[in-house]
Order: C-alpha cells, then sequence, then structure tokens
C-alpha cells in the first residue's frame, strides 16, 4: 500500500515475504475488506481516475494520468491482489462441492482430444495424397507434421489416460507429473521433425535442381487439400484453445501451428511453382525453423515446471493471507510453494500457543491443509506447527547429490 497520503510516498505491497516465503512473520488479522478500505482512502487522486463507476474496486491503469509505467503496473498488481484474497476468502466458506462441474469438464476435454486425433488421422491421408501429387518439400513438410501430429497426439492421449488410472501405492501421490512429461516429449517430437525439414530444403537448394512444374489438375487437388485441411485445423483451435487442461492446450497450439504449416507450405508451393522453384525449399526452411524456435520453448516451459521452481510473489502473498487469516495462528513462519509438476506443492509453519492441547493444534493444521489444498493451483499442502519461530528453519537444501564426489 501506499504510505503517504493522496500525494506521492513509499510504495509496498499488500502483504510482503521474504525471498520464496522464508521467516514471514505477521501478526494482523486484517481481513480483505479491512485492507481494501484502508487502500482505497489512501489512493491518489490521480489514480482514482481510472476507477470503474459501476465497480470501483476494479481499475482500467489506461485511464489514469501523470502515472509512470512502473506506477502503473504496480497500482494494476495491487488491485489483483485484493481479488485473489476475496478468492481466497470464498474458499474459507465454501461447502458446496464442483464433483459435477469438474465431470462435465473432463468429457470436453476428453471430446476436444478425440476429434483433434480423428481429424488428424484423415488430414494425414488427404495431405499424403497431395504430396505425392505435388511433389513439393513444402507441402511434404506439411505432411511430415500431420504425421507427428498423430504421434504426438497418441503420446498425449495415453498421458491423459495414465492419469486417470492411479495406483496409490505405487504412486502415493498420484500421476499428475505425467502431463507436463508428455507434453515435453510431444514438444521434443515436433522440434525434431523441424530439424529434419530443415536439412531436407537445405540439400535441395544445394543440389540446385528445379522440380517438375506441377498440371492444373494437381494445382486443384492441391488447393481443395490444403486449404481444406486449414480451415478444419482453424476451426479445431477455436474450440480447443479455450480450454483450462495443460494437454487440450498443447492440442489448440499444435492445430494454430498447423495452420500457419498450411498456409506458408501452400504458399511456397504455388509460388515456386509459377515463378521460382527455389521459394518452395525455402518456404520449408522457414517451417522448420518457426517449429524449432516454437516446440523448443514449450520443452523449457515444461520441463521448469519439473524443476521446483518458486511460485510467483502475488501467489504467495494469497497464501500468506490465508494462513494468517486461520484460527488461532499466533505468527507465520514460512510461506513457500514451488512446481512439481502442474501445480504447487506449498510447506507452510505456523506458531500456535505453547499451551494448545495436541487435540486443537491437530485440528488446527489439518483444517489448515484442507483450505490450502481447495486452491485450484494447489496439489499438496504440508503444514508444520511449532511454538516459536526463533530456530533455524527445518530443511536444508542439497546442492548436490549424496553418493556425488564432487
Amino acid at each position: 500500500m501506499e504510505s503517504g497520503g493522496s500525494n506521492s510516498g513509499v510504495k509496498t505491497a499488500l502483504l510482503t515475504s521474504g525471498e520464496n516465503g522464508k521467516r514471514v512473520r505477521f501478526v494482523r488479522r486484517n481481513s480483505v475488506n479491512s485492507l481494501r478500505n484502508d487502500f482505497m482512502l489512501r489512493l491518489p487522486d490521480k489514480v482514482r481516475t481510472g476507477l470503474d463507476a459501476e465497480s470501483p474496486f476494479d481499475i482500467d491503469v489506461s485511464k489514469t494520468k501523470g502515472l509512470t509505467q512502473g506506477e502503473k503496473e504496480y497500482y494494476k498488481t495491487q488491485f489483483e491482489t485484493l481479488k485473489s484474497f476475496e478468492e481466497v476468502d470464498a474458499i474459507g466458506h465454501a461447502e458446496t462441492s464442483d464433483d459435477e462441474y469438474e465431470d462435465e469438464e473432463r468429457i470436453q476435454h476428453e471430446r476436444a482430444m478425440k476429434i483433434s486425433n480423428y481429424a488428424n488421422i484423415v488430414l494425414l491421408a488427404f495431405k499424403l495424397y497431395a504430396t505425392i501429387k505435388s511433389g513439393s518439400i513444402a507441402i511434404a513438410a506439411s505432411t511430415l507434421d500431420s504425421l507427428l501430429d498423430l504421434m504426438a497426439g497418441g503420446i498425449l492421449w495415453f498421458t491423459h489416460s495414465t492419469m486417470k488410472n492411479t495406483n496409490i501405492y505405487k504412486y502415493p501421490i498420484g500421476k499428475l507429473r505425467i502431463q507436463p512429461v508428455g507434453i515435453v516429449i510431444f514438444a521434443a517430437v515436433m522440434a525434431t521433425l523441424g530439424f529434419q525439414v530443415f536439412v531436407q530444403a537445405v540439400e535441395q537448394l544445394i543440389a540446385d535442381e528445379p522440380t517438375e512444374k506441377m498440371s492444373a489438375d494437381k494445382l486443384m487437388w492441391l488447393y481443395t487439400i490444403m486449404l481444406s485441411a486449414t480451415f478444419v485445423k482453424l476451426a479445431l483451435w477455436i474450440y480447443c484453445k479455450s480450454s483450462t487442461n495443460k494437454i487440450v492446450r498443447a492440442y489448440a497450439k499444435d492445430h494454430y501451428f498447423d495452420v500457419v504449416t498450411n498456409v506458408v507450405g501452400l504458399l511456397a508451393a504455388v509460388l515456386g511453382d509459377k515463378f521460382y522453384w527455389w521459394l518452395d525449399p525455402a518456404g520449408a526452411i522457414a517451417l522448420a525453423i518457426y517449429t524449432i524456435t516454437n516446440w523448443s520453448g514449450t520443452v523449457m516451459e515444461n520441463a521448469v515446471s519439473l524443476v521446483g521452481q518458486s511460485a510467483p510473489p502475488e501467489f504467495l502473498q494469497k497464501l500468506t493471507y490465508l494462513v494468517i487469516r486461520h484460527p488461532h495462528v499466533k505468527r507465520v513462519d514460512t510461506v513457500r510453494a514451488y512446481t512439481f509438476g502442474v501445480l504447487y506443492f506449498v510447506e507452510v509453519d505456523i506458531e500456535l500457543p505453547e499451551d494448545l492441547p495436541l487435540k486443537e493444534a491437530h485440528n488446527i493444521g489439518e483444517t489448515l491443509q484442507i483450505k490450502i489444498e481447495k486452491i485450484p493451483e494447489v496439489e499438496r499442502a504440508f503444514v508444520h506447527l511449532d511454538f516459536e519461530c526463533e530456530h533455524k528453519p527445518e530443511h536444508s537444501v542439497l546442492s548436490r547429490l549424496p553418493n556425488s564426489k564432487d
């Protein structure tokens, strides 16, 4: 919050935490309403111009005047933080189950994956025919992409099916980590495709041998098949892109990529046939570079989620607000959240009264754990109870494997 009046002042977050949530101590029990009211009272006039007249707790920073870009980002973050606190309070009071909604959502996800796989099979057959008819390397690149789409779709479908069937004795914390692993494999296959096409196109340019011109009949088949494939993939991209499921979004990304490769491949093939033959392999090289760049980024994004990266400060603030508002918590020693697959693992250390009976302390810790695990981004929460916060951290961070001699 801004500590000054309506003019400039030192700006601090609504709730602050140390690096990765370590050694955080709060004793205030401020609710989101008191935090918001205090924040709104201290809001400068130049910021108030961006408030929504119908919803005064929402802001459009583009309507504010006299703010630097950094100040706009700051106030936008503060309003988003207040909204996240509201979500936390809603979780705390929610009693109803969302099982019906989750089942319906799961059915929609599976339908999207099935439609995508069936479409890939049909389009692969048509594009194989177009490749044979045209002899274009750019069309061949698009066809090879469809073949790998089918393979990658099989990987993703296997990943989704495997996650649903879990032996808790063999996999005590479930199989959610299979999802990013499946996406990494999928992306690696797509990047490999790009490299193969790149090498083949470069070889054709070096050979400097023009390809045979296509007849009007071949061109008609080429236009029909490639444009039909493009429209089908565009429709599938629109259908899948709004999904909350990461696997379905991976399909959506692939459908969008197919739209690009189909259009570029068709243009390269037609222009290469009509004007300069080297436009065909040049288009294939452009597609290959796009493929490698696009999917290498996907590999990195999902690989990072498997190595325990810390949650962003905004999420740690949200957790801290939830914990400090929990009944009987005297102080918050540590709030830590890190990736372990798609969702976060959360570790919380809290201080309770020293004379509190074990039964009551257990109930406080267990209800806090359940409340944290209701946050959609959290897979599992661990709550440690203590009677003071002056000790060293309970866990050390290993910098090497136990058997390493370095």
